[in-house]
């Protein structure tokens, strides 16, 4: 589904914020690079140089919803998305002496496993709604496993300790097909026949001296330029294909 007339206006605004953010971000890690000696503050710049960055990846993700029926994950992955870019800024910008909190580092990991998990949703529901049956159920099935990955995930930041190294296996397992589940189908989409083909109207461009002759002919038929070309069409075909029988 395309983006719609309601959901266009907002897109445009939040991807010129997006760019705009970034670019200032980038000019900022530029003149802290070449502006001399390299100290804390430089750090800091650089670091939040990359932070903007990568939500800025984060957000054009979520993007790829906008006017889909998936529009509410792109939604929800905005909001989550501000979780780990806050507690980041408070983390570089902060007291380093001291250092963060073990409460603000826990909440930025699981942010940063749900807003990255919630971009990966994006851009397979996105995907999905142009899929076949068989893709699709694949990409359901990935779906589902990136988000066992997450909540393993955010079980070892928040403190689990598992016994054994069972846990870390199967942590390693789930990995490792939700990327393959990922690989291939896009893979499938993109050079496979995974995708669905949506037939296209063609789009003719009339002289205006021919123009002017059909609407004249229109007018005297009392039909509509269009019926008028369709229904030519549709006898010059007819005649050429009784030529060819």
């Amino acid at each position: 589904m395309a983006t719609t007339a309601t959901t266009a206006p907002v897109r445009r605004a939040i991807v010129r914020l997006t760019i705009g953010s970034f670019s200032l971000a980038a000019l900022l890690g530029i003149i802290a690079l070449l502006g001399g000696d390299f100290g804390e503050t430089q750090g800091r710049v650089l670091l939040t140089t990359v932070l903007v960055g990568v939500v800025s990846i984060a957000v054009l993700c979520y993007l790829v919803t906008a006017g889909r029926r998936s529009q509410p994950v792109g939604v929800t992955g905005g909001v989550v998305v501000l979780v780990p870019f806050a507690t980041a800024l408070l983390m570089i910008w902060g007291d380093v002496e001291h250092g963060p909190s073990e409460g603000l580092l826990r909440t930025f990991g699981v942010g940063s496993v749900v807003a990255a998990t919630l971009a990966q949703a994006c851009l397979l529901l996105a995907m999905a709604e142009r899929s076949r049956a068989g893709v699709r159920r694949l990409l359901v099935g990935t779906l589902a496993l990136a988000a066992v990955l997450a909540g393993m995930g955010s079980a070892l930041i928040t403190g689990y300790n598992p016994a054994g190294d069972g846990f870390y296996r199967l942590l390693g397992v789930v990995a490792i097909l939700d990327v393959l589940g990922t690989v291939v189908a896009a893979a499938l989409l993109k050079f496979g026949a995974g995708s669905v083909q949506v037939a296209r109207a063609a789009t003719v461009t009339i002289p205006a001296e021919l123009d002017a002759r059909l609407t004249r002919a229109a007018r005297e038929q009392g039909q509509d330029k269009e019926q008028l070309v369709s229904a030519a069409l549709e006898s010059f075909l007819g005649r050429m294909s009784a030529r060819a029988d």
